[in-house]
């Protein structure tokens, strides 16, 4: 794809020095954006997404988690160096950062609950973003519970059913969420800063070891959504979890509530490919009714 000329005049613009592109280069690993490897005349290197203009508020809400994590001096994110539309394209310009270091896991961990030690008064997110290309509502939200079944497991519940995904699927998300209270006896969590969307992809490490996050898709909510996350599609290594539990423990119950806040990405993951998510989706509510049937609502 050729670079839009645009793009080089918004890094000028933002970093206040001409940057001439001496060359592009792909980079793979992403399914969403097209991404490059920028380099200027004078050796600078810039990390480029690109998209189709429409979908330049995915950028926008990128940028503005990747800020709010910067912010808290935790962990390590790209700087946002500037982003647009231009020549039907939109795009974002990051600090580019040299990943392929050595793994340091417990580090990871360590710094993750540094993260979620920045907390808010409220549950959300100063604006909506996107989980993948699917958005993400973040209105602020007194209750943790209302907030999870009305802004995650009820929104994708709706898009499912505007899918024509109905039936099953519809007949026990309801049921969930009545019983959603049963997995929170006792318990009420911080909202805490999160990264949102942290599988394993959208993580690495620099040369010394210094652990980067990226990709982010940011909201004040339970912790747990995010170390959830990180054992839904592999899990992160057994360092990570040591380094977490120890800088901050997590509470009893989290193994159950773990499938609970997982739902949520299967969900997702069906309204976007559809197939065996559906079932998988199906099934994984099934199993957290039967956890939650002795003492649920529904008697």
């Amino acid at each position: 794809m050729k670079i839009p000329g645009a793009v080089a005049s918004a890094i000028g613009d933002a970093t206040q020095r001409p940057f001439h592109l001496l060359r592009a280069t792909s980079v793979g690993g992403g399914d969403i954006n097209q991404a490059f490897r920028l380099e200027g005349s004078d050796g600078s290197l810039y990390f480029l997404k690109l998209n189709a203009a429409r979908q330049h508020a995915m950028f926008i809400a990128e940028a503005a988690g990747l800020q709010a994590i910067a912010a808290t001096n935790t962990l390590r994110v790209p700087q946002v160096i500037t982003h647009g539309a231009s020549e039907g394209i939109s795009f974002l310009v990051l600090e580019h950062l040299p990943l392929g270091g050595r793994n340091n896991a417990k580090l990871l961990g360590e710094q993750l609950a540094a993260l979620h030690r920045n907390t808010a008064d409220r549950y959300g997110f100063a604006q909506d973003n996107f989980i993948g290309t699917t958005p993400q509502p973040n209105a602020w939200t007194d209750d943790w519970l209302d907030f999870w079944r009305e802004q995650r497991l009820g929104f994708q519940l709706r898009l499912a059913a505007n899918n024509g995904y109905g039936g099953e699927l519809q007949r026990l998300g309801e049921k969930l969420m009545d019983a959603l209270p049963v997995f929170f006896d006792g318990y009420t969590p911080q909202p805490s800063l999160l990264h949102g969307d942290l599988w394993g992809g959208n993580h690495g490490f620099l040369a010394d070891g210094t652990p980067v996050i990226f990709d982010p898709a940011c909201y004040y909510g339970d912790r747990e959504c995010d170390l959830a996350m990180t054992e839904l599609f592999g899990g992160y290594p057994a360092e990570f979890y040591a380094g977490y539990q120890a800088a901050w423990p997590l509470d009893a119950g989290y193994a159950q509530r773990r499938e609970l806040y997982n739902l949520y990405h299967i969900l997702n993951h069906a309204n976007l490919f559809g197939g065996a998510y559906i079932r998988q989706a199906e099934h994984l509510s099934r199993q957290l009714l039967d956890a939650a049937w002795p003492r649920s609502p529904l008697g």
